[in-house]
């Protein structure tokens, strides 16, 4: 985690360092805000470092080494609220605003940090990818609040769908990474295992990068994270109707409230998605809250969810996954 600890100053590096140990696979998050305790967030729950307060120019020093020194390169990220640093690693930022015309321009005097910690969990999808999977793979979305691990799972979707599995071969997948968290890439190659027929625009808008990506590569699937605007869904149709699978991700708590969303009616109109994944908190990320089919009913026994579906199988392959996925 050495792109993780250089953001920070001695001697809150090397503390830092000591108080983590070897739990950095359990870690989620790294909360720093000036002239309060440094908070670390684990699988398990959160901790409190003493003596561990960050002061202004500490701040600073962390906004450089997210920066190189250069606030300029990262206007329109700072008017985001976040920035990917190498790795796949999101930082999360808070302070003063400044706006233009009502609108935000930037964030200055920056008073917090969150940093959240990419991780890379392979298997976290092998349980549910034969549920996505009928002849040809469904179009799916990914439905979970912040931290339930929406990234990790659909990292893994596209490391199976482009390598196979079972008796299913390796299909040409191209994922739009527009937050650099899919792939964790460093001068565009993916850190993160993607598998061997996956191509990646890293660090494109959504939308255009979708549209980029079936003119260029000319991809079987298409994933990419965090859906929500017109013009996503625009592009998703554009991608559908052209043939492309899609396996997308999406904030939320539950599909009856993503039915409310304007921007989102078109999708649901259509009925464009054959499965919805829904993603619920736990101490580990990419709990299996319930699988849902086009209709909103459930696909597999033993699943919790708010409404009142039937069970379309009769498989119990995925009861015990429930909660370790």
């Amino acid at each position: 985690m050495e792109e993780i600890l250089r953001l920070f100053s001695e001697p809150f590096r090397t503390r830092l360092a000591g108080i983590i140990g070897h739990r950095w696979t359990s870690l989620q998050e790294i909360r720093v805000r000036i002239s309060r305790p440094i908070e670390l967030i684990f699988d398990s729950g959160n901790e409190w470092t003493k003596g561990l307060s960050p002061l202004k120019e500490d701040g600073m020093y962390i906004l450089n080494q997210i920066s190189q020194f250069s606030l300029y390169r990262l206007e329109d990220e700072l008017r985001e609220g976040f920035i990917t640093i190498e790795g796949g690693h999101r930082i999360g930022l808070s302070g003063k605003v400044n706006t233009v015309n009502g609108s935000v321009k930037a964030i200055k005097d920056i008073s917090s940090f969150n940093i959240r910690i990419a991780k890379e969990k392979q298997g976290t999808a092998e349980a549910i990818i034969p549920f996505l999977f009928e002849g040809d793979y469904l179009n799916t979305l990914i439905i979970g609040p912040p931290q339930t691990g929406k990234t990790t799972m659909l990292r893994d979707i596209v490391r199976l769908v482009s390598s196979g599995w079972g008796q299913v071969t390796g299909r040409k997948t191209a994922v739009i990474d527009e937050r650099s968290e899919i792939g964790g890439s460093v001068n565009g190659i993916p850190q993160h295992n993607l598998g061997p027929r996956t191509d990646i625009m890293d660090a494109c808008p959504k939308a255009e990068g979708m549209m980029m990506m079936i003119r260029s590569m000319s991809p079987e699937i298409l994933l990419v994270d965090e859906i929500g605007s017109t013009q996503d869904v625009q592009a998703l149709m554009e991608a559908m109707h052209a043939g492309v699978k899609v396996i997308c991700s999406i904030h939320g708590e539950h599909l009856h409230e993503l039915k409310k969303r304007p921007s989102l009616l078109p999708l649901f109109e259509s009925r464009a998605f054959q499965r919805y994944l829904v993603l619920e908190r736990k101490s580990a990320p990419g709990a299996l809250k319930c699988m849902l089919n086009e209709s909103g009913e459930r696909v597999v026994r033993k699943l919790r969810c708010n409404q009142d579906e039937v069970d379309r199988s009769g498989s119990t392959a995925l009861r015990h996954h429930v909660g370790r996925l």
